[in-house]
């Protein structure tokens, strides 16, 4: 396969993936936004979100102020933002025109529904519309298009690029989200444990649709050793870090078994490291380092790991 085709699939995965990152942050706010503010610092839980998603910066040089209308103009619509929910599925859907050959008939059709419908809800009054719709919307067409790339593409490299760019983006945004939680969130450490502590780990939980995943794999009691654990190192989680990582490293193992001897294993070598090491930590190792810590690490070596997959496949290189 052709480099620039592999960069078009493995970047259909990355952005469908990241379009529903910044709908489930939206609904991470919006569900936070109706907690009473503390007088610790829990002032402005939008402001947090932006933060813990490094767009902090960009959303204050175009729009100012921190509230739910602007969050959702710049986290949905503002296709000025590369990482909005209309610039994933837009890019998703140019990525999947330029290799319309190498999709089968219903995953073009997913992708280009969803962005054909997205071109309607952007003429329609914003206050039309609850934040909650979007969110629903964006999982919605996500899921859909997902659906038919597992239901439909050949297992062949192609898939493989894609399955990577999912597990990848999943990586990144499940690491970031429970860092919003924990590091950015709660006002101090006075708050572990309380009321507004296990809200908080609801929420989280609702907005990556894991909510009753969790309470069957542990029960009612929410902690925060629980739902860390639930989300980086339980291989039953389908969002979990391990899981992620697992899949990545299987996409590259796969890869480099299609390609033979000549088929490079920097980015391979990468994922069996950082999936050995999820594999060797406790929850209890975690929280020792710091949570926040632990979470910058892994996306620090997730963006490397990045790195290695487009040198080794997606930069020029025909195979």
């Amino acid at each position: 396969m052709l480099s620039r085709t592999a960069q078009n699939l493995f970047w259909i995965g990355r952005y469908l993936e990241r379009a529903e990152t910044a709908a489930r942050l939206l609904d991470v706010g919006a569900r936070m936004s109706l907690l009473p503010n503390t007088t610790d610092g829990y002032q402005n839980e939008w402001e947090s979100l932006l933060r813990a998603a490094g767009a902090g910066t960009s959303f204050k040089e175009r729009y100012g102020e921190f509230n739910e209308e602007n969050i959702e103009e710049f986290l949905f619509f503002d296709t000025g933002n590369p990482s909005s929910v209309a610039s994933c599925i837009g890019q998703a859907r140019e990525n999947g025109r330029i290799v319309r050959t190498a999709l089968t008939s219903q995953v073009w059709d997913a992708l280009n529904s969803a962005f054909q419908e997205l071109r309607k809800l952007r003429l329609q009054s914003r206050k039309s519309r609850e934040l909650s719709d979007l969110t629903d919307w964006t999982t919605r067409q996500c899921s859909t298009v997902r659906g038919a790339i597992n239901a439909t593409q050949l297992r062949n490299d192609g898939w493989h690029f894609m399955g990577l760019g999912y597990a990848l983006e999943r990586a990144d945004s499940t690491a970031r989200l429970i860092d919003v939680k924990y590091y950015v969130l709660l006002p101090g450490v006075e708050f572990v444990g309380s009321g507004l502590d296990s809200y908080q780990w609801q929420v989280l939980l609702r907005a990556l649709s894991a909510h009753r995943a969790f309470h069957w794999a542990y029960g009612g009691d929410i902690s925060a050793g629980k739902v860390a654990h639930f989300l980086i190192l339980n291989r039953e989680c389908p969002r979990s870090l391990i899981n992620s990582m697992s899949s990545a490293a299987q996409h590259l193992h796969e890869l480099i078994e299609r390609y033979g001897d000549g088929a490079p294993v920097t980015a391979r070598d990468t994922a069996d490291e950082m999936l050995r090491d999820l594999r060797e930590h406790s929850i209890e190792d975690i929280f020792d380092e710091g949570l926040h810590e632990y979470l910058s690490r892994f996306i620090r070596e997730n963006a490397v790991l990045a790195n290695k997959v487009h040198a080794d496949y997606l930069r020029g290189i025909g195979s």
